[in-house]
């Protein structure tokens, strides 16, 4: 999918889901007058905006949820992020979207548990309950591996949502081992979510190229290094996309575009749940529970065959 046609996808996403906040015309006015007079100022405002992600109450249940589980705050830099942990076993590993927190995944845990495996969710920085007011990618991408590696043993399944996904894919890239994952409505690449952006606070075309570039600076990467088809190749790890027809937020397209680009890779399309429902219908619940316990199984009878029983003895006694 070429920016543009990611562009026209969205625009169509955008007339069929997004209902206006009543100001939003009058942003958009002063944002088209900053951008033509001075674009350079209009690219540093759209680039704050675009790095600060929204921070949304927490729900009783989710407040309830997350008191249930060990808490362990852990440094990341000169930052904190808060960790939460269920259960005993291989490791799963929840994370969040843009603007999202480790507990919105919380329907996944009690499976998980009963499984027989442990975990392990998280709120990056900038989100939920970590300190911040603007955040990057690539600071997500270091907080996945650092809370993946705050204790001993590998990572047995990774389950993430929207640009978590980006952020999961980018980590199993730099290095991140897992034995499955599982991307629920996460888009192809970062392009279009800046182009859904910038449209939509009335920033030019010209202004959302600037801001681009502002962001590669600061990060000192390229945008097509977050690009998840063209990371997909090198990734050896089994995964299932999965992908509402009604995604409200991204279309269902990308994660077809994922799976025929990821090496073996399954796709699961649902109707009818949306960006948001998708976390906690009980059969896509199910189906990635499945997927990461059917991949650990196989991995552990590879292990067996390959190195003997010793092997996943020690695994087992090295694991969280």
């Amino acid at each position: 999918m070429t920016d543009a046609e990611y562009v026209s996808t969205m625009k169509s996403t955008i007339v069929r889901s997004y209902k206006e906040p009543r100001l939003l015309p009058l942003v958009r006015a002063g944002n088209r007058t900053l951008g033509a007079l001075a674009p350079g100022l209009a690219a540093r405002l759209a680039e704050r905006l675009f790095l600060a992600p929204p921070r949304h109450r927490r729900p009783q249940a989710e407040i309830a949820l997350l008191a249930s589980a060990r808490a362990r705050p852990m440094r990341l830099g000169d930052s904190r992020i808060e960790t939460w942990k269920w259960g005993a076993g291989p490791r799963v590993l929840l994370v969040h979207g843009w603007g999202g927190r480790g507990g919105q995944l919380g329907a996944f845990i009690e499976p998980l548990v009963a499984r027989g495996f442990s975990v392990v969710t998280f709120d990056a920085p900038g989100h939920g309950a970590s300190p911040g007011v603007l955040a990057t990618i690539p600071q997500m991408v270091a907080a996945v591996r650092a809370v993946a590696a705050q204790q001993r043993g590998p990572v047995s399944g990774l389950i993430a949502h929207s640009v978590g996904g980006v952020v999961a894919a980018r980590a199993l890239y730099e290095g991140l081992v897992a034995a499955a994952a599982v991307f629920l409505g996460t888009p192809a690449d970062l392009v279009g979510p800046a182009a859904r952006f910038t449209e939509t606070l009335g920033f030019s075309r010209r202004v959302g190229e600037l801001m681009r570039e502002r962001i590669e600076r600061r990060v000192g990467m390229p945008w097509s290094a977050f690009r998840v088809p063209e990371l997909a190749p090198s990734l050896g790890v089994p995964l299932l996309a999965v992908h509402d027809r009604g995604d409200g937020e991204v279309p269902w397209q990308h994660s077809r575009i994922i799976a025929r680009d990821w090496p073996g890779a399954e796709l699961l399309t649902t109707d009818g749940l949306g960006h948001r429902r998708i976390l906690r219908d009980p059969d896509v619940i199910g189906a990635a529970v499945a997927f990461i316990a059917a991949r650990v199984a196989e991995r552990r009878t590879a292990t067996v065959a390959a190195h003997g029983a010793g092997a996943v003895r020690l695994e087992a006694a090295t694991a969280p």
